[in-house]
């Protein structure tokens, strides 16, 4: 039987739960109704779970969810992951500081040679500061939650983030296209897959 760990990105970005529902309630319903009859198990941490109940009333389905999903954290003092990847990890958080340090002292050059401070100045700088910090980067409790769940259970990682994806592939966590999850449990419940899915790219986005 096929484990899989699931990421809210499942049921909050839209690329994702568009597959399964237009409406994102009835995209959660539509998920556990294929959940119970596919061949597999489901997971998310608890601390990920608690981030999905901020983002979408879970009052009417919660019992049903907790009943299809797994709510279980990984058994973080326990386990071991390669000094390697932990050595790779830092480097590249180092790399990323480097990178916003320049992003910062470009934009203060730049506010500078300006008699005030422009906010779309201050607006471009949070953006270039961000995709430089954290686009395709662990950068939370929660991602590193699923990430180890993951590799604990010798499970598949269902997300959406690139950070979370890079890492796993790292560690040799198996992934899947959460484009394609909807797919895949048909799949696994020996249905034949739907075809309704809207046009798009087939990449997960971060």
């Amino acid at each position: 039987m096929r484990r899989f760990v699931l990421d809210t990105s499942v049921f909050t970005n839209p690329d994702v739960y568009l597959r399964f529902d237009e409406e994102p309630m009835q995209a959660i319903s539509v998920f556990l109704g294929l959940a119970r009859r596919a061949d597999a198990e489901f997971y998310m941490p608890g601390p990920v779970y608690q981030e999905l109940c901020n983002l979408r009333s879970m009052d009417m389905i919660g019992a049903e969810f907790e009943t299809e999903v797994h709510i279980r954290s990984p058994r973080r003092f326990s386990m071991t992951i390669p000094s390697e990847v932990l050595y790779e990890f830092i480097e590249e958080v180092r790399t990323r500081i480097q990178r916003g340090l320049r992003i910062a002292e470009e934009h203060a050059r730049q506010a500078g040679q300006a008699e005030s401070l422009p906010p779309e100045l201050i607006t471009q700088l949070r953006e270039r500061y961000r995709e430089a910090m954290r686009r395709g980067i662990l950068d939370s409790r929660e991602d590193i939650d699923v990430v180890l769940l993951a590799y604990e259970l010798d499970a598949t990682l269902v997300s959406a983030d690139e950070g979370m994806r890079k890492f796993a592939e790292r560690i040799g966590i198996k992934l899947v296209n959460p484009r394609y999850l909807r797919g895949v449990m048909q799949n696994l419940a020996g249905e034949e897959p739907s075809h309704t899915a809207p046009d798009g790219p087939d990449q997960p986005t971060g």
